[in-house]
């Protein structure tokens, strides 16, 4: 059994919690753990070491019985590597935002919503949402979006234009910008 899959002994237990399916693949900018709750998508996490990355979904998800399915989450996997490789494909999956609070969600509906190749910054995302002040807290929104790149909080830069402050790392950020401004 795989450290994170949660025993479960009883049919009432399996009924009362969600199953989320995970699976870890490759991408140009490193490791992605695509995971599927069964609404939709619930994370896509990006890293160097895939023991990292499952131990991220687990803390991201307490409580909740992770299953490893490479077969379930294969499209999904080709989908987001797809989308590095070329940001024009667009990334059209389902997703499940449940997790997160009602401030953080309405950042994460804004955040889908700038084009690719586009950016913004903190303060201008804040003022969007009627909190020209919220620059930090649009930033705390971003760096707990589980959803990497199907909520593209790689978008969102410093009031000066630079990169600042992601979760996956400034270098990936870079790169996933380089790209889409190729487009």
């Amino acid at each position: 059994m795989n450290l994170l899959q949660t025993q479960i002994t009883t049919p009432a237990a399996i009924a009362t919690l969600d199953t989320i399916a995970y699976a870890v693949g490759q991408s140009a900018i490193g490791k992605i753990l695509a995971a599927r709750s069964p609404i939709g998508v619930c994370a896509i996490l990006i890293g160097s070491d895939a023991d990292a990355l499952e131990q991220d979904l687990a803390d991201r998800f307490p409580g909740k019985v992770l299953v490893e399915d490479k077969g379930a989450l294969d499209d999904d996997l080709a989908a987001i590597a797809r989308f590095i490789e070329t940001p024009s494909a667009g990334l059209d999956l389902p997703l499940d935002m449940r997790h997160g609070t009602p401030f953080q969600q309405r950042v994460w509906e804004v955040l889908r919503a700038i084009p690719c190749g586009a950016t913004i910054t903190y303060t201008a995302l804040a003022r969007r949402l009627g909190r020209p002040n919220g620059a930090r807290a649009v930033a705390t929104a971003c760096a707990a979006n589980a959803i990497a790149l199907g909520i593209p909080c790689h978008r969102v830069v410093g009031v000066d234009g630079t990169l600042s402050g992601y979760r996956w790392g400034i270098e990936r950020k870079r790169a996933l910008l380089d790209r889409e401004a190729a487009i």
